[in-house]
């Protein structure tokens, strides 16, 4: 064949996805095997990095012990050096080297060393150096808080103080996939330390000074979840400082300039210059420097914004209208932008101040330049600038950098507020003028250039503005507004109570507070992932329950919004980087966790947080019990801790993925005519969803409030504020539906009253501005008696007047089916206010000026929620029991019949031994049901004792105030298997030695958990690791038994039991079961569905049958509904793919209940019970157990399916396309659960045969006869000729069966160890023909049915110009062939290769014995040429009255590769001794009009294509077959 062999190739490795509009994200820690193309992150290629581990090459005074993870410097009292210690291997990218100081000694100063170097420990001379910094060749150290490089200082003022590091303390040692080196202190980044790091280092501690003892770490199952969530934000944020670090190199945001070629982008810049003055921004615009508007919103080029070069530190938005300073609280200058175009002779430049903070001293700063911004390199403040500059700054004016007038105007610029206007303009005398909220403040320059830029300069407190338009209410508004602030005695305003709880001012560092204090957010959430805690502005009050609303969050980050309590009062409180490092008063739930000071204490505690979306809430209360109770959704997710103290302060930590989070207060869903709601937050949302009024979202602006359960709108404060008002629809408007408000309350103070319009904008994707008319695309708004479309007005004398309308009117708006928009007042058409208006449009109402009012009238019901739909408040909170419904799952615990020594605590949670080293049993209250894990964590231990805790199962019957029972020794139960050290024991007979790690190593923080397995086999589990059956023919109604002996001093129980199914839940079976009979359904307990337990991206349809990944790569774990019955296959079809992404999905199968599963971003993180094929490896919890294994699932398509089985035996088959690719993995436990992860480019699934799949073959094939049906049927009935085989093959196809491209047909892969590719590949090179002529010598493309079904592609395909259909060579091995000398030899051999692409694809059969022949010719011989004649040599056709010899083919190799044409041989194969009938073909090109449909008039066979042009043939590939005799 002519053409490209081998793999195609693959989808280019990127990173995480960027948010709109950000930058690229950077690696994570955790293995992540999805990203989308063209982007820097390098993603997991299969490879398992090794627990990290020590060299045993070391300092001369350094023991390794521990398995070569712990190192001690000997003799520390009296030697302070020789403690180097390195890495074993070299770090992968992105991994942390963590160490903790298990001991240090005050005998000497400094303390530990820790870096990284390129010296491979292996080459290193011995002895070794006497400490890190001696090392040299690429060698980075963090010593105290500086770092050295090869022994030099490079940073003397960096991150945390290593010295003063205590014992227990963390630090580590990272290098990105960037080449950048982060250096972590517990957990927390320090930040970039060096950049451009060799790819090949070893982590390095030296061991110095007071530090005499280090462990590498191994986190619990809690702190691994923060420290990944860490090294991921730190690892994105490093990504985004180093593509921030690139943008000041250039100078130039508008990016793609570099230093390089930034002479050519100043020369551009000129001509673009030239070209706007001269003939206007349409012939600039072609230099490239000013963007013609692409997303049809009909902007106008000449209407002002800012200029696409800024300084460093600005983000612009809002079609280049808005600019906004990033990292407001860490940065204050760098903000400086510019026109796009220079402004006209008394043209107006007015901008409005959007946001302010309040940290910095000094604020914007406005003004006019000479400097063209498109080759201008911005200065850090606009002040800097020496020449053809005037500033207006503070209360004077600067020209070139030099005060001219130190009292200019009224106003001074630092005292502005949010809001207020600032403009500008150059007169045609060349006088420059400012005007402050519209007032002219005079000449503040004369003979000013006549070609100037407007600059503005966000400073300090400055952070956002807008350019707006002259706006004579807006201006006459703000007039009021100053003269309100301005009164001595201003009149009480209608403020928020004194009590009211909102969150305090005082935050983190990236956090704001704003709303009135009812709202905080992380402003740049896509920079900056932590730093983001928000305490309450006062403490809780007993059974006071402190909720808050997700408004925003950011996919770029992994975690989410933590919530807890704390004793902190903000105003004390040294703000950290997240709560969880406070080690002192503070509560905190993160993930599903919940974490004392810094300690975990629950591992698994109700609903995972991580998994939270937009609007859902998160809440906790302290009851007057001194308990606390966290609430996820309104749902109390139980006890969390207890003794909390009373004066403590809700807490909220924007981490992460939370950007913006809102306090819920119940008060506000209250009627406006003051009757109480019986709406508690644990309601509050759940009826509203399940109803389908109209009613305001929940997301406005920054003045608006939504009461009476969305009903109602209001702008606070409205006496002192007279815009950031803009409320939304909850949904989009339908089709003839109408959105009707009345107003409700107005304040006669202001100019302008209430907007109203539609947007296409989702109110999760706005950014509210002041007004609703500064937004500039996809939106249509009514102001006062003016129609405006994207800011622009349309249309003037509307046939309303809203500034007209008075409390009590009606105000409505609807889209007809025409898409006209209408607006109605009191009912009443006002007719056509505009046409063109798309559907899915959400209905806009802006509270401006006097309009301080309104509620929705909905027609169909009551304005207030029915009371019976929900319990009181004082039911819901105030209740301090907690009760668990039968069947649902509840904690393990322990029987209070336990052993003197023993305590029992936390609702027998817990075992505390009291005194001494002495024995001490405790049981389980309940036996073990079979196949549940009963686990316990270690809480406390006392090294000063030997040995440790035993724990095994016994048959004693025991229960509650049954001490008198309990022996004084494990050893002297009658019936008992356990566990002690690493010896297993029976009845004081040990029945297996060196099982599992020792117990008497296990520490405080470490888990072990003990199953007995329906087969009656005893298992250990150690920190989730189930190390294998320690025992057999347990008996059962067997009960956990522990003896806190040893060192072991404490134990908490942190597994739940299963529990049986509840009566409750047996009558809801029952009742419907009924309930379908009676409505003649059919009923399978087997069916299968989709658990509700989901990844946070999933979206279930369907009856839970279609799963949907909605966004990102990730978080698309989906679980059986159902325990997988024996034998019986859980298949799934891939029916959504994206190739944005690489990697796809994975399957397999748990051993855990997704009842309470806490799921994981991707399968591969599961560490417990989990037997997973991801590519073409097989894991189990995260570890490879088997490598090439099937096929690869990244190159399944759609349609394609994968499924999971479990046989009789207990091994785990995967099916692909339906068949068996054998056994993956063995010893599957008897109860476990089919799981697929939609990871990377797999977006939808469907349980095979389920309802949903029917419905989306339904809608796939509704869908094929717009692309393809057509195509296909019309070139079938012109192709008649084809065999009935290739008819049936079309119009049997299944929902889009693939069809491979010309290029696919050669290079398509074929399943690994296919014995008949192998067999065939056997017989080819038997033939002895020079693998010169092949275009690999071992490539081959198999067309067995084995290989062609698990492709899932039609076996009918198309090619050439006109399109010809033919079959594929089934049952046939291909073997591509190079392009022949004669070809390559000429001129024009590319266009030749290129012109062949519209060429058919057709077989030719041949003997054995001519293969060679042929190929030695390079072409095709007819039978005369090889010295014999063809059985089918015929006649020449009436037709044919040339002497050439005829050439015969065909598109169907049924018909070429017949034993007619193609005669078979003999073949034995050498190692079996079977014997195999062979036959060969040929695979052509063959030039469209080349040749003729064979003899119509003398009725030979249609399917046969004659030719004697062999010019226009080509052999392209070999085809063998055999077939056992």
């Amino acid at each position: 064949m002519t053409g490209e062999s081998g793999s195609p190739t693959p989808a280019t490795p990127g990173q995480q996805p960027a948010p709109p509009g950000g930058t690229t994200a950077a690696p994570i820690s955790q293995p992540s095997r999805a990203t989308p193309p063209n982007s820097s992150m390098p993603i997991r290629v299969g490879i398992t990095l090794s627990p990290p581990i020590f060299h045993d090459k070391k300092g001369q005074l350094v023991t390794l012990s521990q398995n070569l993870k712990t190192a001690t410097r000997n003799h520390a009292t009296q030697e302070f050096n020789h403690g180097l210690v390195l890495s074993s291997f070299p770090l992968q990218d992105n991994q942390m080297f963590e160490v903790k100081i298990d001991k240090k000694i005050n005998s000497w100063s400094g303390s530990i060393e820790i870096g990284v170097t390129c010296c491979d420990p292996n080459t290193i001379e011995t002895p070794f150096p006497s400490s890190a910094t001696e090392l040299r060749d690429g060698t980075w150290i963090m010593s105290g808080n500086s770092v050295l490089k090869d022994g030099r200082s490079i940073n003397e003022n960096y991150g945390t103080d290593l010295d003063k590091l205590e014992e227990g303390d963390r630090v580590g040692v990272l290098r990105t996939g960037q080449g950048d080196l982060l250096f972590f202190v517990n957990g927390v980044s320090q930040g970039v330390a060096a950049s451009n790091l060799s790819s090949r280092v070893f982590a390095v501690v030296d061991m110095y000074g007071k530090c005499a003892q280090v462990t590498i770490m191994d986190n619990t199952i809690q702190e691994a979840r923060i420290h990944s969530n860490d090294l991921s934000n730190v690892a994105t944020a490093a990504a985004a400082a180093s593509i921030h670090l690139n943008t000041i190199t250039s100078n130039n945001s508008h990016n793609n300039i570099t230093n390089a070629n930034i002479q050519a982008a100043t020369a551009a810049a000129n001509a673009a210059v030239a070209a706007a003055t001269s003939s206007g921004i349409a012939a600039a615009s072609i230099s490239g420097l000013i963007r013609e508007n692409s997303g049809g919103n009909n902007l106008n080029n000449n209407r002002i914004r800012f200029h696409e070069r800024h300084g460093t530190l600005i983000k612009l938005g809002n079609n280049n209208r808005t600019a906004e300073r990033k990292r407001p609280f860490d940065e204050f200058n760098n903000g400086v932008v510019m026109t796009h175009r220079h402004l006209r002779d008394n043209e107006m430049f007015e901008i409005r101040l959007d946001r302010l903070v309040d940290k910095w001293s000094g604020s914007i700063e406005v003004g006019v330049t000479t400097h063209n911004p498109g080759q201008l390199e911005f200065p850090a403040t606009m002040t800097n600038l020496r020449n053809g500059t005037t500033m207006m700054s503070g209360c004077g004016i600067l020209t070139n950098g030099k005060g001219t007038r130190r009292e200019y105007g009224q106003f001074n610029l630092d005292e502005l507020a949010e809001g207020d206007r600032i403009g500008m303009m150059r007169k045609s005398n060349g006088n420059l003028h400012y005007f402050i909220n519209g007032l002219d403040q005079g000449v503040a320059a004369s003979r000013v250039s006549d070609q100037v830029w407007g600059v503005v300069d966000l400073y300090g407190m400055t952070v956002k503005v807008t350019i707006v338009d002259r706006d004579e209410r807006d201006e006459q508004n703000l007039i009021t507004r100053r003269a309100l602030a301005l009164r001595t005695n201003p009149e009480p305003l209608d403020l928020q109570p004194s009590d009211k709880l909102l969150f305090h001012p005082a935050c983190g560092s990236h956090a704001a507070v704003i709303n009135s204090g009812i709202t905080s957010h992380r402003p740049n959430a896509a920079d900056d992932f932590n730093f983001g805690v928000v305490l309450t502005n006062r403490p809780l009050k007993p059974n006071e329950v402190f909720e808050v609303r997700l408004d925003k969050m950011v996919s770029k980050w992994a975690g989410s919004i933590e919530i807890g309590v704390t004793t902190h009062a903000p105003s004390d409180l040294d703000f950290p980087s997240t709560m969880t490092n406070i080690r002192s008063g503070t509560w905190m739930m993160t993930g599903n966790g919940v974490m004392h000071n810094g300690t975990t204490t629950i591992d698994d505690y109700g609903q995972n947080l991580d998994k939270l979306k937009v609007g859902d809430r998160v809440g906790v209360v302290r009851k007057d019990t001194g308990v606390l109770h966290f609430y996820v959704g309104g749902e109390d997710q139980g006890p969390a801790a207890s003794n909390v103290p009373e004066r403590i302060y809700g807490v909220i930590d924007l981490y992460g993925q939370a950007a913006q989070a809102t306090i819920v207060d119940v008060s506000d869903f209250r009627s406006p005519d003051g009757l109480d709601s019986t709406v508690t937050s644990g309601t509050l949302y759940s009826h509203i969803d399940s109803m389908q009024d109209l009613r305001f979202h929940h997301l406005h602006g920054r003045n608006a409030r939504i009461s009476n359960s969305g009903l109602t709108a209001s702008r606070q404060n409205a006496l002192s504020e007279f815009n950031d008002a803009i409320v939304m629809s909850n949904r989009p408007l339908r089709e003839g539906e109408m959105f009707e408000i009345q107003v409700e309350r107005m304040v006669d103070r202001w100019s302008g009253s209430i907007e109203a319009g539609v947007t296409l904008i989702k109110p999760e994707e706005l950014e509210f501005p002041n007004t609703m008319t500064d937004i500039d695309y996809d939106t249509w708004m009514l102001s006062g008696s003016a129609v405006m479309k994207d800011g622009n007005t349309v249309k003037n004398s509307y046939g309303c007047d809203l500034d007209s309308l008075n409390v009590g009117y009606r105000l409505g708006m609807m889209r007809t089916a025409d898409g006209a928009l209408h607006y109605y007042i009191n009912g009443e058409d006002q007719g056509v206010a505009i046409d063109g208006v798309p559907g899915g449009i959400y209905a806009v109402i802006d509270l401006y000026g006097v309009c301080a009012q309104v509620s929705v009238v909905n027609r169909g019901g009551n304005r207030t929620l029915p009371a019976e739909n929900s319990l009181a408040s004082s039911q819901v909170m105030e209740s301090s029991q907690v009760s668990i419904p039968l069947g649902a799952e509840s904690n393990h615990r322990f029987c209070s019949a336990v052993g003197k020594s023993v305590e029992i605590l936390s609702s027998c949670l817990t075992a505390s031994r009291k005194i001494g080293p002495g024995t001490s049993l405790v049981f389980s209250s309940t036996p073990l049901e079979s196949d549940d894990v009963f686990e316990v964590r270690i809480d406390s231990v006392e090294s000063k004792w030997a040995g440790s805790l035993t724990i095994g199962l016994t048959t004693l019957s025991i229960s509650d105030g049954d001490s008198n029972k309990v022996p004084g020794d494990i050893s002297l139960l009658d019936q008992v298997w356990y566990l002690d050290g690493s010896n297993v024991i029976n009845n004081n007979q040990i029945v297996r030695m060196n099982y599992g790690p020792c117990l008497d190593r296990l520490m405080a923080g470490d888990k072990i958990g003990v199953k007995r397995t329906s087969e009656g086999n005893l298992r250990f589990c150690f920190n989730g690791e189930d190390y294998g059956v320690a025992a057999a023919n347990v008996p059962s109604n067997t009960r956990v038994v522990l003896e806190l002996s040893g060192q072991t001093t404490q134990v908490s129980v942190c597994s739940v039991s299963r529990g049986n199914i509840s009566p409750i839940d047996e009558s809801h079976n029952i009742h419907d079961s009924l309930e379908n009979i009676l409505e003649g359904k059919e009923i399978s307990c087997n069916t299968l569905e989709f658990h509700e337990n989901r990844g946070r991206n999933i979206h279930m349809s369907h009856s839970s049958t279609v799963a949907r990944r909605t966004e990102s790569y990730n978080q698309g774990i989906v679980v059986s509904l159902r325990p997988l019955p024996e034998d019986t296959l859980f298949q799934v079809d891939i029916t959504k793919l994206n190739s944005k992404w690489s990697s796809s999905i994975s399957v397999g199968v748990i051993g855990s209940s997704p009842e309470r599963l806490h799921l994981p971003v991707s399968l591969l993180h599961l560490k417990k019970e989990a037997w997973i094929l991801s590519g073409d490896k097989v894991y189990f919890n995260g570890s490879v157990i088997q490598n090439r294994y099937g096929p690869n699932l990244d190159s399944l398509t759609v349609n394609h399916n994968v499924g999971v089985l479990v046989d009789s035996t207990r091994n785990l088959h995967v099916y692909v396309n339906g068949v068996d690719q054998g056994v993956a993995a063995q010893n599957i436990p008897h109860k476990c659960w089919a799981v697929f992860d939609l990871y990377g480019m797999c977006e939808e699934v469907a349980i095979n045969g389920s309802e949903g799949h029917s419905a989306l073959i339904a809608e796939n094939l509704e869908l094929r006869e717009y692309v393809s049906k057509e195509k296909w049927m019309e070139e079938e009935e012109r192709s008649s000729k084809v065999s009935k085989d290739v008819k049936n093959s079309m119009t049997n196809s299944q929902l889009f069966p693939h069809v491979l491209t010309k290029q696919e047909l050669f290079t398509i892969k074929s399943r690994r160890n296919c014995e008949y590719l192998n067999l065939c590949i056997k017989f080819k090179n038997s033939l002895g023909l020079p693998s010169v002529f092949f275009e690999k010598a071992a490539y081959a493309v198999c067309y067995c049915d084995t290989c062609h079904k698990l492709r899932g592609c039609s076996s009918v395909s198309t090619t050439g110009n006109p399109p010809k259909n033919f079959t594929l060579p089934l049952r046939w091995v291909l073997f591509p062939l190079k392009i022949s000398e004669e070809e390559t030899g000429r001129e024009d051999g590319d266009q030749v290769k290129e012109g062949r692409d519209s060429w058919h694809i057709a077989f030719h059969g041949t003997k054995i014995g001519d293969v060679r022949c042929m190929l030695d010719a390079g072409k095709l011989l007819t039978p005369g040429e090889l010295g014999l004649e063809r059985v089918l040599e015929k006649e020449k056709s009436k037709v044919d009255d040339a002497d050439a010899p005829l050439l015969y083919f065909s598109p169907d190799i049924g018909e070429a590769g017949g034993s007619t044409y193609s005669p078979r041989g003999r073949f034995i194969d050498r190692r079996t001794r079977k014997e195999y009938s062979a036959r060969t073909a040929f695979l052509l090109e063959v030039e469209p009009g080349s040749y003729k449909v064979g003899g119509k008039e003398e009725g030979e066979n249609e399917n046969i294509w004659i030719s004697k042009e062999r010019g226009n043939t080509t052999i392209s590939a070999l085809l063998v077959t055999l077939d056992p005799l």
